[in-house]
């Protein structure tokens, strides 16, 4: 079983993260930011990721630390469940429409962290969620994760179908990259012979 159990704690955060990438996509987020839960369940019910994500932070002042430092957090434990990519697939990628709105992710398990985020929403909040604080949420996961994402919005006139398109893509990309291809049984998908770096 690919699991992991991460805890992070800060004078501003305290975060506790438990994942299995080998699940039926069951969820538990209370992270004190409603609109974060939300599309955290989007990632674990597309992406048949088992998570429970525990965090308390300085929302008093904003979400920005918690938002952020749960990106980190999760990061940290997918680089820990997917362990060392042998037998998988490595890279994934989805289309996922709501509506109007259309989102592309694409991504790799590559071992060098970089973000490629072109979205542009239609209106500054959802709710009392502030959008920008979703590219530091992605950034600070494939950081500590080391991975390669893409996110695309395409198009989208509603922010918060913007928003789930982006997260259920994201899911969904996960699942086909850490999904074992029986043909690549023992062995790095890297002509490197490595994936770490």
């Amino acid at each position: 079983m690919r699991i992991a159990k991460v805890e992070r704690k800060t004078n501003e955060t305290n975060i506790s993260i438990s994942l299995n990438l080998d699940g039926t996509g069951k969820g538990r987020f209370d992270t004190g930011v409603p609109f974060l839960d939300h599309m955290l369940d989007q990632v674990s019910r597309h992406g048949l990721i088992d998570l429970e994500v525990i965090a308390r932070g300085d929302t008093h002042i904003d979400d920005h630390h918690t938002v952020e430092d749960i990106g980190i957090t999760l990061g940290q434990a997918l680089r820990q469940a997917i362990g060392d990519k042998v037998g998988i697939c490595r890279y994934g990628n989805a289309y996922v429409p709501l509506d109007e709105s259309l989102s592309r992710v694409v991504l790799d398990l590559s071992g060098r962290a970089g973000l490629f985020y072109r979205v542009e929403f239609a209106r500054s909040r959802i709710g009392n969620f502030d959008v920008d604080l979703f590219e530091e949420f992605f950034h600070g996961l494939v950081n500590h994760a080391m991975i390669t994402l893409h996110i695309d919005n395409l198009y989208g006139s509603n922010a918060h179908h913007q928003a789930e398109t982006i997260f259920k893509a994201f899911g969904r990309a996960l699942r086909m990259a850490v999904s074992y291809d029986e043909r690549m049984a023992g062995v790095t998908p890297s002509t490197k012979g490595t994936l770490t770096v």
